[in-house]
């Protein structure tokens, strides 16, 4: 990453190249650069005017504009485009000659001339189509440089500001980060509520076809669901019964049934027919955050019909989106019905026996997984 002077270090992102080329071929004489800045400027009548001015002088055309308050004024963004023969130091030199202080520049594109909102909007509809996509969609809401999941406290602000530690769910956080300019508190604050808005909104039900021809709702679980679910352990028989919870139960209390549709470290997912759920599905993390374990119940008359592919595919995405890399199952020596749902759902996997039980490894974050069987 290349520093340029202006005032304190400004950094300047290589990060997408956006530049125009009117011409339509390289080396054109006609070629502009967009860059994106971020100034501060003396807090007095007609400076932002001089500026602007100024940089058209330099042949500089200012496509956008957005102040950011601060705690000691105001921060103003800028996205600039400029002439082939106008350096990004260049740039920065102007500014200063009207004593301005240039706290980043980087490459910009179309997709920053957006006004906060229309960006803050615009990252709510990518994460809530695909909530695997809720990082991508705070880095589009931050303008940073990287996203990813990162042990870390809520709140914290390292590297100057550079790199911030946000929460992306219960126990889970993403560290920001961005090169080229510091985080502002507003920026945070904005993020903070974005990331509180996706805690809060449950998962969208989501419908399926199963081999037969059936509808079938996927939807998350919640204790209006306690009969329902009592009903479906009624349903099934003994042997379904004991591949799920490796005993001989036949039916729940009503307090495990609460606890399961309401798990206090993970969340449930419902497979619902009409009135009737007919299966489900449950997520809940371990000690160790890339890994969570995954469980499967179906209803015998609905089992071999697509219902623990969907469950399962469906529980994969969100334990991607929480940061997760591996999902394990355990089965009883056997049964082959979790394997062939995860062989159905496309995720890769790892067999082998530990204890008299099967345990089932799923690559949920990408990465192939060499299939061993040590049964």
């Amino acid at each position: 990453m290349q520093t340029i002077a202006c005032g304190q270090k400004a950094q300047l992102s290589h990060g997408r190249n956006t530049s125009e080329t009117p011409c339509g071929k390289p080396g054109c004489m006609t070629e502009t650069h967009t860059w994106r800045l971020r100034v501060e400027l003396d807090d007095s009548p007609g400076v932002l005017a001089r500026v602007t001015t100024r940089l058209a002088a330099r042949d500089c055309n200012v496509l956008a504009l957005s102040i950011l308050p601060v705690p000691s004024g105001v921060v103003d963004e800028l996205v600039i485009k400029a002439a082939p023969d106008v350096p990004p130091a260049e740039l920065v030199r102007e500014i200063r000659a009207e004593g301005g202080k240039c706290l980043g520049i980087t490459h910009a594109d179309v997709r920053d001339l957006v006004d906060p909102p229309t960006a803050a909007l615009r990252a709510a509809a990518l994460a809530f189509e695909d909530p695997c996509a809720a990082p991508e969609a705070l880095r589009v809401l931050l303008a940073a440089d990287s996203v990813s999941f990162e042990m870390g406290t809520p709140g914290e602000v390292l590297d100057g500001g550079h790199r911030a530690i946000l929460a992306l769910g219960d126990d889970l956080t993403v560290a920001a980060r961005r090169g080229w300019a510091p985080f502002t508190d507003v920026e945070l604050a904005r993020a903070a509520v974005f990331t509180s808005m996706l805690k809060e909104s449950p998962d969208p039900p989501s419908a399926v076809i199963t081999s037969d021809g059936a509808g079938i709702v996927l939807r998350s679980g919640d204790a209006d669901d306690l009969d329902a679910v009592s009903e479906l352990h009624a349903r099934c028989s003994a042997r379904t019964l004991f591949a799920r919870y490796h005993s001989g139960v036949r039916t729940l209390p009503r307090r495990l049934l609460h606890r399961l549709l309401t798990p206090p470290r993970g969340r449930t997912l419902l497979a619902v027919c009409g009135r009737e759920v007919i299966g489900i599905g449950q997520l809940i993390r371990t000690a160790r955050p890339e890994e969570a374990e995954v469980s499967l119940l179906v209803e015998d008359s609905w089992q071999q019909k697509g219902i623990g592919t969907a469950l399962l595919r469906r529980l994969a995405g969100t334990a991607r989106a929480e940061g997760h890399r591996e999902l394990v199952a355990w089965c009883l020596p056997g049964e082959s019905g979790f394997e062939r749902a995860a062989v159905r759902a496309g995720i890769p996997l790892s067999i082998r026996q530990e204890q008299g039980m099967v345990r089932l490894g799923l690559r949920v974050d990408g990465s192939a997984s060499e299939e061993i069987r040590t049964r």
